[in-house]
């Protein structure tokens, strides 16, 4: 085990006293071609990214695509309606989750790294800081999410409206059925304040700490009154900003819905394909809109918390 040093950005403009949403508007002005620089590369060369990737998943899903339109031909021969099942396309969407998650982590960091930098006061250029940082989204997510996801599976397999009554379990109306029924509940609690404990880890990565270090120091600095109120009073109104943020720009978006939708339909003559397409499109053009607007922001600040927090995190076991 060694001893690492805390990396901790110096005062931005003055003084320790000046409140952080003053200092990160301060770092955000001073370093905006930067760090606008930056922005533009992460979100353009992952939107290029996601649509190669949608385009590929696509073209392996082209069967199921094509199951859909023969069925509705048929049932529209035997003049009944064609409800068409989703579970192909649900497990197809769930096995390339990670693919998206992983890309969505990596401009996460990369931005991050920039924006810590930006901090700092280091000129801008590579950052050798990326690996660490994206070690540390894999990790919480590893730490977070398990839990929930889980409790949720296990509920939806005791619980779930898919049961026969021969083979449920527990029965409906009891408090067994009610408690598993709503256990999910409190997981997710867990799993959001186990969240909000490692918001600061990235930003501890990028400032020099390893991934397991970097998890402790978030840890040990949001479990203290002081912190936690700072990282509360931070965290949640920037999830509102994005939250916000992705609402409008999607639904400033949704004119792409039938043009995307039209284009398709025309060049492969499935209406299936074209219409999801059609409804990926303005949330993935809300998605990189948020991540321009909010990620630089989000970033900044949880890097000056994190240069403000003091220790809590030297020891690095890695």
């Amino acid at each position: 085990m060694r001893i690492q040093h805390d990396v901790t950005a110096p005062p931005v403009g003055g003084g320790a006293q000046r409140v952080p949403a003053a200092t990160t508007f301060e770092v955000l002005r001073r370093n905006r071609g930067a760090l606008a620089g930056a922005t533009l590369r992460v979100v353009g060369w992952g939107g290029l990214a996601g649509l190669l990737l949608t385009a590929v998943i696509f073209a392996l899903g082209w069967p199921l695509f094509t199951h859909m339109r023969n069925e509705r031909i048929r049932y529209h021969q035997l003049e009944d309606p064609y409800l068409h099942d989703l579970t192909g396309l649900v497990q197809v969407a769930l096995w390339t989750l990670p693919l998206f998650l992983l890309l969505l982590g990596t401009g996460s960091a990369a931005l991050q790294a920039a924006c810590s930098r930006a901090v700092a006061a280091k000129p801008p250029g590579p950052s050798a800081r990326l690996r660490p940082v994206l070690a540390v989204y894999v990790l919480r997510g590893l730490i977070v999410w398990p839990l929930p996801l889980l409790v949720a599976f296990v509920a939806d397999r005791l619980t779930g409206l898919h049961i026969d009554t021969e083979d449920q379990v527990l029965e409906r109306g009891s408090w067994p059925y009610t408690l598993v029924e709503v256990s999910p509940v409190p997981a997710v609690f867990v799993a959001v304040v186990l969240r909000l404990a490692l918001t600061l880890a990235p930003a501890a990565a990028a400032s020099g700490l390893g991934p397991r270090a970097a998890l402790r120091c978030s840890w040990a600095v949001t479990w203290t009154r002081a912190g936690a109120v700072r990282v509360l009073a931070l965290a949640l109104p920037l999830a509102a900003a994005a939250a916000g943020v992705l609402r409008l720009a999607v639904q400033l978006a949704l004119p792409l819905r039938p043009l995307v939708r039209n284009l398709l339909e025309q060049a492969t003559g499935n209406f299936f394909a074209a219409y999801y397409a059609g409804i990926l499109a303005p949330v993935a053009v809300g998605i990189l809109v948020t991540a321009a607007v909010v990620l630089p922001v989000s970033c900044t600040a949880f890097a000056v918390l994190r240069g403000r927090s003091g220790d809590g995190g030297a020891v690095d076991a890695a």
